[in-house]
């Protein structure tokens, strides 16, 4: 019996549009963020190609940081969520903690860190953060 691929099944429209993913908060959960938001691309792009190859790449890096931050900074579980929306896709990231990201120095002589916020904000096209008495939210848009 031959195992199935996973690239190879038929996702309705819906699933293909919307994704969510609920994490424990380990580090572990970094990746499977990543794997999550990947396999979503993927879908999406059998529907519609991204309009640049280097879009791909930008929001699995944009993830991979909201995602990293997430475990670092806020203790316990998050939450991603993947949309895609009429030019772009937008990724939300919530988390424990209710204080706002804010940029840091990069201090390379300490092991590096601090360039993960300035990143996102370079990469996104809209970026935003909404706290409440449960964590955050972190909004981000990016081209598709």
């Amino acid at each position: 019996m031959a195992a199935e691929s996973r690239w190879d099944r038929t996702l309705a429209s819906e699933e293909i549009t919307n994704r969510t993913a609920s994490f424990d908060g380990e580090l572990h959960n970094v990746t499977g963020a990543r794997l999550v938001a990947e396999e979503f691309l993927y879908d999406l792009a059998r529907v519609s190609p991204p309009t640049a190859p280097e879009h791909w790449d930008d929001i699995l890096l944009v993830v991979t940081e909201l995602a990293a931050n997430a475990v670092q900074y806020a203790p316990g579980p998050f939450q991603l969520r993947l949309r895609r929306t009429f030019d772009g896709v937008h990724v939300a990231m919530h988390d424990t903690n209710p204080t706002p990201p804010s940029p840091r120095p990069f201090h390379p002589n300490n092991g590096g860190g601090g360039i993960g916020w300035h990143l996102i904000h370079t990469l996104c096209d809209q970026v935003s953060v909404v706290p409440d008495d449960r964590g955050k939210d972190i909004h981000v848009f990016l081209p598709w």
